[in-house]
């Protein structure tokens, strides 16, 4: 079983429960699925840069990305209804809770000037997004070996009522929230 399963079980849901008195154990918020996402605009003019970023993809989630295409052209940026735009793999389960593992562990302290992820990135429904800026943070990625650098967006979608609900879920599992400082005593 994932370790953060575990965790989920052992310390997430009765530290939910404390704090928002729930009286269900069904009723405490859990991660449904986590979405990453890339944009990749430069597939228009050249292919490979959509294969290479679906190879480090493929690599980075374990599991083969969707591709996105156009919904409509769009003259000024080159873009003809149907052309390959992004890529997106959703991931639940066993696989979800080891992707967030080596997110948190690994690959959030590799981000180069990290002071912490914005704790107001939510939604209003409880979901929270991150955005990186290039798929070398990941261990699986070889540095040496990356053809260009690509950024990308990872949300966690989750059954939270609010943002506060989530945002204390998330801190539990141990994600590296920067502190909020209160405009009244300015610390």
């Amino acid at each position: 079983m994932a370790r953060l399963k575990d965790l989920y079980k052992s310390k997430v849901v009765p530290g939910l429960v404390d704090e928002f008195g729930y009286k269900n154990p069904m009723a405490v918020p859990r991660i449904n699925k986590i979405v990453v996402s890339m944009g990749i605009g430069k597939a228009v003019q050249d292919k490979k840069f959509l294969e290479s970023a679906k190879k480090e993809l493929t690599m980075i989630m374990g599991q083969k990305p969707l591709v996105c295409r156009a919904q409509k052209s769009v003259s000024n940026f080159k873009v003809r209804k149907g052309d390959s735009t992004g890529l997106k793999v959703t991931v639940r389960g066993t696989r979800m809770y080891e992707f967030m593992d080596r997110l948190i562990n690994l690959t959030i302290p590799r981000v180069r000037d990290f002071r912490g992820l914005n704790p107001k990135a939510f939604d209003g429904r409880g979901n929270y997004s991150i955005g990186l800026t290039e798929q070398s943070v990941f261990p699986e990625i070889n540095p040496a070996k990356v053809d260009f650098q690509q950024g990308m967006n990872v949300t966690f979608v989750t059954s939270a009522k609010t943002n506060d609900e989530a945002r204390k879920m998330l801190a539990l599992f141990g994600m590296p929230f920067k502190e909020i400082k209160s405009k009244e005593t300015g610390a």
